[in-house]
């Protein structure tokens, strides 16, 4: 009898193992394959970021309202920056509630580098420590998130990671680390929106495609 107990036992094991690993990597998976997957864009989350060789910024302007400012503008001109159109949907809803509070809580001392390997400095594991201090309520469906890692002045580029979230899950699902250009503007917000407008190109472009092959 305790053998038969063992044996079940060990086939509910398996069978579990079936069940809930298929469920998270499927949720990916339907991203790529069904543009009816419920997504949402959680922003550009800059509790990262160093701010390399850029002597001149005023780094308390930059946490008060720089940061507001560049996520504010991604959605203010979608026809510029194409959130929706990037991960080939027709419309995404967004959601920014969490993201502000993050961003003007960073450390303004933190910000600025003359170091340029701050520019190659985080792994994934830093990414999904990131995503674990979210609170995504009872949301369901992708989160999508961007956490910048560095802004370099004199690179003029940029290095972002964009990150898949199953926010009904809390867990994050894969993370891909992408650099982008800056590509000039009259101001310290349009300069390093420009790099997120050639990011979305990027990943409209060809890295979807890629993703959406791994993934299918």
């Amino acid at each position: 009898m305790l053998s038969v107990f063992k044996t079940r036992l060990a086939m509910s094991f398996v069978l579990a193992a079936l069940v809930v690993n298929p469920a998270l990597s499927q949720t990916l998976k339907d991203f790529f394959t069904n543009t009816q997957t419920p997504a949402l864009y959680l922003g550009i989350d800059f509790t990262k970021t160093k701010l390399i060789d850029d002597a001149t910024a005023n780094e308390n302007d930059i946490k008060d309202h720089q940061y507001t400012a560049i996520n504010e503008v991604v959605i203010a001109e979608p026809k510029k920056y194409d959130v929706s159109g990037a991960f080939h949907r027709s419309s995404m809803d967004h959601d920014f509630g969490q993201i502000d509070q993050k961003n003007v809580k960073v450390d303004a001392t933190q910000i600025k580098s003359t170091n340029t390997s701050d520019f190659h400095r985080l792994k994934e594991d830093d990414i999904a420590n990131v995503v674990k201090g979210y609170d995504f309520g009872d949301k369901k469906g992708i989160g999508i998130l961007f956490v910048v890692e560095a802004l370099s002045k004199s690179g003029k580029n940029a290095a972002i990671w964009v990150a898949f979230i199953d926010m009904k899950a809390k867990k994050m699902l894969m993370t891909e680390r992408m650099e982008s250009k800056a590509k000039g503007g009259f101001s310290w917000r349009n300069y390093w929106a420009s790099a997120f407008k050639d990011l979305l190109d990027d990943i409209e472009d060809k890295k979807y495609k890629e993703w959406q092959s791994k993934y299918q």
